[in-house]
């Protein structure tokens, strides 16, 4: 069975998917004092999911303000990486 560029790139693309829910999830976590981020194990999960995914949320932030406090740019992202997605299993 061979393995497709265009898959593997899907495959990818899904795992950062789930990278961009992980931060999300924490980032509430953390604001609702859920989960202390003075735990190791917690704020080392946290800094790799920061560092995947700050840089190209910072970019949409610039393009979208937060609106009532709420942060819509992680569901921007996994629009539109969904959307790389679904292109890329199409090719």
């Amino acid at each position: 069975m061979r393995v497709t560029m265009g898959e593997i790139l899907a495959s990818i693309l899904q795992i950062y998917m789930y990278v961009v829910i992980a931060y999300a999830v924490f980032s509430w976590l953390f604001a609702f004092n859920i989960v202390n981020p003075r735990n190791q194990l917690v704020a080392t999960i946290y800094e790799v999911c920061w560092k995947l995914v700050d840089p190209v949320l910072s970019k949409i932030r610039q393009v979208i303000p937060t609106m009532g406090g709420m942060d819509f740019s992680p569901i921007v992202l996994l629009f539109a990486v969904s959307i790389l997605s679904n292109l890329v299993r199409g090719m």
